[in-house]
């Protein structure tokens, strides 16, 4: 067949395909069901040696049973392929072909035979790689269409056979499917939610990437970028679990808000492990309190910093002028100046972290004793140096020599001590740069100063010269394009001996400090030999949107492609012209007579006239990361807090407000672009005062 076959649930008829599908849903279901009581019923009492082994399997075991939780409202399968032949066994004489049901968990019967297999398995690959023109020894390809949790249809491709007529989910043939489009489409509420019915060709080769490249994905709205990051972690923690299991994972976002918006997209996925955080998170060194200009922020984010704050580091090490002198019993041991200075040179020359090194002087003092002591006819073993490296005389050298640093002291007093940092700083930043990063008044304490998030992340680069951060296996990094250099170098840090999957659109960028390219950014990350993707073909925006904000690319981003929406359903656009904000409030009741989520999305500065206004018209309204429910279904958005949410709807109020929201221009209009494409199905543009000019036809 080449056109959805739907049935509203009628009796069951065994020789009806949609009826066996139903009945092997059923029975798939039960089968989980039984694993599930299978792992309830485990005991672990007469295994375990001691109460630590037993509550770390016991928490494993709580972490299987999640794993395996059967959501009511979610397909367990959403696609069949049936092979020519046996995987593996192609040109084989009298190999048959199988039959494989592809989901997001693996499901076996009480014999251990599959009866649903993992998304993630090779084996599931055609159905997201096949095409007519490389049917990947694919007989036939069908999705499966749901409401809510029954299967009401299903579509098939014949892949192989040359006189079928084929339906294809991928961009550039003649059809596309029209259950992807309706999954695609699907209106939604509540957080994000994964995509793995829906994963195109080109998306695919992203996701199965291996685990010892780092991945840089370019993707403009709509593109399904952030959901590719996530399931690419979903993918390597299947294909490499034992190792990451070990190493870590993490998804890094912009803020509280997207992480609250995509956190259920990993359970979803049979993935509980994953931890979450933003990069303010991560250099949680110190407690936040102040904020910079942009001119501060801009300098104190340069990778210049780096080179700063290593000066500042070392240059607490100062050479030796005396001797050392270790008095054991009746015997004194005299390590020469010129001596330790060798020591102190040699370990600066190896370039390891200041910590480590301070750790190390004590050592190669004790040795230089015993060395001493050898020739004089001694035999000292490792008791005996320790015992040197512990001596009053020794630590009181090292102490002197190389002295502790406290990385967060460190910046404090760069920051406010105009000569330290002049010291530094010579040769790297100008006399006005070092003067803007200055304090106006200097903070008396660590405690007391009013730190930046830009200061928490010098305090972060220093304490890594000091002591190694650790690297995780695999860290996912999205809304990429916002980051400072200095914090590509705090997110590099933990994943110096892993991977990275960096995610962004440079279009989208609204800082100062935003990312120009994305070569550049992986050189900060360190991980130059990254691999850069584009995703250019847009899922999620409709064509009439996406080609209305793409005006602003010429002035935002002029070396980008433009995405190209290939949606069979143009969504619907108006912009209209009000004079009064009940008129932007009625706009949003129109919205929310349509099935699905509604964001209200608006200068910073116009929020709270907003709030009032709908208060005032009854209508109840949530504020970013709150998740949506059937009865409040509208989100009032300030502007700056727009990126990586999506909406099935969007009222945009005043576009020119959010440009002139923004410190210059350029940011404004990127600023603008953002808010413009959160909308998946339609978006309405009300505006009082003229329109940028950027967005005349």
């Amino acid at each position: 067949m080449s056109t959805p076959v739907d049935d509203p649930l009628g009796p069951l008829d065994p020789l009806d395909p949609l009826s066996r599908e139903r009945t092997h849903l059923a029975e798939s279901r039960a089968a989980l069901r039984a694993m599930r009581e299978d792992v309830e019923s485990l005991d672990i009492s007469d295994v375990t040696a001691n109460w630590v082994n037993a509550e770390v399997l016991a928490h494993q075991i709580d972490e299987r049973i999640k794993s395996l939780a059967d959501l009511s409202d979610t397909p367990l399968f959403f696609g069949r392929l049936d092979y020519l032949h046996a995987p593996g066994a192609e040109g084989a004489e009298g190999a048959e072909g199988e039959r494989f049901y592809i989901g997001r968990r693996h499901v076996h019967d009480a014999d251990g035979d599959p009866m649903v297999i993992d998304w993630r398995a090779p084996v599931s690959q055609p159905f997201y790689r096949a095409s007519k023109k490389d049917p990947m020894d694919i007989a036939l390809r069908r999705r499966f269409g749901y409401t809510g949790g029954d299967l009401t249809a299903y579509e098939d491709e014949h892949l192989s056979d040359p006189a079928a007529v084929t339906l294809s989910g991928s961009a550039g043939e003649a059809r596309t499917s029209k259950l992807l489009q309706q999954e695609i489409e699907r209106p939604r509420v509540g957080p994000m939610r994964d995509i793995v019915a829906t994963i195109q060709p080109e998306q695919d080769e992203i996701v199965r990437s291996g685990l010892g490249g780092t991945v840089c994905v370019q993707g403009g709205p709509g593109t399904g970028k952030t959901a590719v990051g996530l399931h690419r972690v979903a993918y390597l923690l299947y294909a490499h679990r034992e190792r990451l299991a070990r190493t870590g994972t993490l998804v890094i976002g912009p803020n509280k808000s997207f992480l609250h918006y995509i956190e259920q997209v990993l359970p979803a996925l049979g993935e509980l492990t994953v931890r979450q955080a933003t990069v303010d998170d991560l250099v949680a060194h110190v407690e936040v309190r102040g904020t910079d200009d942009a001119a501060a922020a801009v300098i104190k984010g340069d990778a210049r910093m780096a080179e700063v704050l290593r000066r500042a580091v070392y240059s607490h090490v100062t050479m030796p002028t005396e001797a050392v002198v270790v008095v054991r019993g009746s015997r004194r041991w005299r390590v020469p100046a010129y001596e330790l200075e060798e020591i102190v040179r040699e370990l600066l020359d190896r370039d390891i972290r200041y910590g480590a090194a301070r750790e190390a002087l004590p050592q190669r003092i004790a040795h230089a004793v015993l060395v001493q002591m050898e020739r004089s006819g001694e035999a000292p073993d490792d008791r005996v140096q320790d015992a040197v490296a512990r001596n009053s005389a020794v630590k009181a050298a090292v102490k002197e020599i190389w002295p502790p640093v406290d990385p967060a002291k460190l910046v404090l007093r760069l920051l406010a001590d105009a000569d330290f940092l002049a010291e530094h700083a010579a040769g790297i930043l100008d006399e006005d740069e070092q003067k803007t990063i200055l304090w106006a008044k200097p903070a008396r304490s660590v405690k007391s100063a009013g730190w930046s998030a830009a200061d928490a992340v010098l305090i972060d680069e220093a304490a890594d010269l000091v002591s190694r951060t650790p690297s995780l296996g695999h860290v996912v990094l999205d809304e990429a394009q916002d980051l400072s250099p200095m914090q590509y170098r705090a997110v590099g840090r933990r994943c110096t001996t892993g991977s990275a999957t960096v995610l962004g659109d440079l279009a989208q960028g609204t800082t100062p400090w935003a990312t120009r390219s994305w070569d550049e950014a992986l050189a900060h990350l360190g991980k130059s030999d990254g691999v850069i993707e584009e995703l250019t073909a847009g899922f999620r925006v409709p064509t009439d949107v996406i080609t209305y904000a793409s005006r602003l690319l010429p002035h935002i981003a002029p070396g980008l492609t433009p995405v190209a929406s290939i949606r069979e359903n143009p969504g619907f656009f108006e912009v209209r012209t009000a004079s009064e904000t009940a008129e932007v409030v009625a706009a949003c009741g129109e919205l929310l007579g349509r099935e699905g989520s509604v964001g209200l999305i608006a200068a910073d500065a116009r929020v709270p006239e907003l709030a009032g206004a709908l208060t005032a018209a009854g209508i109840t309204y949530l504020a970013p990361g709150e998740e949506t429910t059937r009865e409040t279904r509208l989100t009032l958005v300030p502007a700056s807090l727009a990126k990586g949410l999506e909406y099935d709807y969007v009222v945009l109020d005043e576009p020119q407000a959010v440009v002139d929201g923004e410190p210059d221009e350029r940011t404004g209009l990127r600023r603008l672009y953002v808010a413009l494409t959160r909308a998946v199905s339609g978006l309405i543009v009300v505006h009082g005062a003229p329109l940028p000019a950027q967005l005349e036809g």
